[in-house]
């Protein structure tokens, strides 16, 4: 069990910070400490034992939270932070090689989909270049941390190839593409755009749709899991031709963040945008949702100290994004899914796990702590200025972030709870 001292420690930068004295800062820090462990014994038990279900097809399925559906990234996110409990626990390895198995089934349906229901019906067809990218995270991530190969079975082969020619295929979506979706502009075909070697997106991690087509938070992650599956392709499944097919698609699409995906912004200097069309026009905000322009070390894209990287953190939290708010309980990223003023605890759980600066990442604590209505969970958005509003009761996402937050920052995978892998039957 993670002990109140490892997170007390994450507060000894602000042991004498504001008014009161030491002695009322250490009552201060006791009860945030103790509200911090909470939230994290809640959310590394309920993330997988409550929203995950073994179904009778052997698969895996992982509902969002108080919505009965599956988005292939939430259910990806949700059980990733368990692949070091995996090595260890066969039951928590056969639920996450169930999520991939699943996942797998759900591409081969429709690969323009972003969410189904536990019968396989598709619920969203929002099509969101991320869905297609983090099942391959997830059996890679599973893959490198077990050493478990049997996660790469023939049907999950067969997803992966399509991925590839979906995403090869969207390089050129104006000219090659028949998706269309009645919320994008254009008569639903999006906004114009020319190549630029990035994959074309509808929607945004948020499932809100593109401003401009090229999202380049997406197009980073995608730069990095399409090395992973050149990996998976020449040493698992030993095709050459998809491990070069997709080296190349990566290389090409970070050729294309470099030449189109930055932008000059006062006084931060060269940011990564958020979204662009390649013909000159770009959004310069940020976003909760992951993957966001915050995330992009997460995912290894970039190091948290490149300096084009510090330049868009720094702006990313500042009030120069749009998204960005302040209140009397917190400040951090919000999204505009949810109302002005909200922030996330997502956001705030990324902040964190790519900070270099120990003060930053105890003030992020805080404001978690602060988000903590008496349930113990961490929920979507909350006002900074008054928590006990908030939108969602039960979001699984950003608990399953949390809990690997905490991993991280303890070096190792947790095994002496009570086992999460206990998953629920269908």
């Amino acid at each position: 069990m993670l002990g109140a001292r490892t997170l007390a420690g994450w507060f000894a930068a602000l042991a004498l910070w504001g008014a009161g004295g030491i002695a009322a800062r250490a009552a201060e820090t006791t009860a945030i400490t103790a509200k911090l462990e909470s939230i994290y014994l809640t959310a590394y038990d309920e993330a997988i034992s409550r929203h995950a279900v073994a179904t009778r097809d052997g698969t895996t399925y992982v509902s969002t939270g108080d919505i009965d559906a599956e988005w292939l990234r939430d259910a990806s996110a949700v059980v990733e932070p368990y692949a070091g409990l995996a090595a260890s626990d066969p039951q928590v390895a056969r639920t996450i090689r169930g999520v991939v198995a699943r996942e797998a089934r759900y591409i081969q349906i429709d690969p323009y989909a972003n969410a189904f229901s536990i019968d396989y019906k598709v619920v969203e067809e929002k099509f969101e270049v991320d869905s297609l990218l983090y099942p391959i995270w997830l059996a890679s991530r599973y893959w490198r941390t077990t050493g478990d190969r049997t996660v790469f079975t023939p049907p999950v082969n067969r997803a992966f190839e399509r991925v590839l020619r979906v995403l090869t295929l969207e390089q050129h979506h104006a000219r090659r593409s028949h998706y269309r979706n009645p919320q994008l502009a254009d008569g639903g075909r999006g906004s114009p755009v020319r190549d630029t070697g990035m994959l074309w997106t509808g929607f945004r991690p948020s499932d809100d749709p593109c401003r401009y087509q090229f999202n380049i938070p997406v197009n980073a992650f995608a730069v990095a899991v399409l090395g992973e599956l050149s990996d998976i392709e020449r040493d698992v499944y030993r095709n050459r031709k998809d491990a070069a097919s997709a080296w190349g698609l990566s290389v090409q699409i970070r050729r294309g963040i470099e030449r189109y995906g930055t932008i000059m912004v006062p006084p931060f200097g060269r940011i990564y945008a958020y979204e662009v069309d390649g013909m000159g026009h770009a959004a310069a905000m940020d976003d909760a949702n992951v993957p966001s322009l915050l995330s992009l070390p997460y995912f290894g894209f970039v190091s948290p100290r490149d300096s084009v990287y510090r330049a868009t953190r720094d702006f990313s939290l500042s009030s120069r994004n749009p998204y960005y708010y302040e209140g009397k309980f917190a400040r951090g990223i919000g999204s505009p899914h949810t109302p002005r003023g909200y922030v996330w605890p997502l956001a705030l759980v990324v902040q964190a796990l790519t900070a270099t600066d120990p003060a930053e990442v105890a003030r992020v604590m805080q404001y978690l702590a602060a988000s903590d209505v008496g349930d113990h969970r961490l929920h979507e958005s909350f006002n900074a200025d008054w928590p006990e509003s908030f939108t969602r009761n039960d979001f699984a996402w950003p608990n399953a972030l949390y809990a690997e937050l905490v991993l991280r920052r303890r070096g190792k995978p947790v095994t002496d709870l009570v086992r999460p892998g206990d998953v629920r039957p269908q």
